[in-house]
């Protein structure tokens, strides 16, 4: 088995599907699809390459609620992890190998949706969400930075 950390970019070709193991321990899947594009300038075109399928795996109950929440079938996203290579035979005697990357990150691809943020606050509930304060200068502003006698 073959083990690396990486960043893949892709979409979300299946819905995810969380499971709660014997274990306790929750769990998420889906399968996401990457494929490279080239610009093809004899033709003035992009073109499409080959198609990278993956299995990713959220492991721990926060991690796969915020991505069941937040993910579906076709989303753009950006996905970190560590890759493995499993390698098996099928009841049918085939042998297979499929990649899987058990995600460590996973987040919208903003350079093709947009996505509202909501920030979780674990344990912090008096900490006010930093993005709905004003700058501490704010009653300052349009003045010069300093002041020349």
């Amino acid at each position: 088995m073959y083990e690396a950390n990486t960043t893949v970019i892709g979409r979300v070709v299946t819905h995810p599907v969380r499971r709660q193991l014997p274990s306790g321990e929750q769990m998420l899947s889906f399968r996401l699809a990457s494929t490279t594009r080239r610009y093809d300038a004899s033709h003035s075109a992009w073109v499409d390459g080959g198609t990278l399928y993956l299995t990713v795996t959220c492991w721990r109950q926060r991690f796969a609620e915020g991505v069941e929440a937040s993910l579906q079938r076709g989303d753009p996203i950006i996905a970190y992890g560590q890759l493995r290579s499993n390698e098996y035979t099928t009841r049918d005697g085939v042998e297979r190998t499929d990649l899987e990357m058990r995600a460590t990150a996973l987040g919208p691809d903003l350079g093709r949706c947009v996505a509202p943020v909501q920030r979780k606050h674990f344990g912090h509930a008096d900490l006010p969400d930093p993005a709905s304060q004003p700058p501490t200068d704010a009653d300052r502003a349009g003045e010069p930075a300093t002041q020349h006698s």
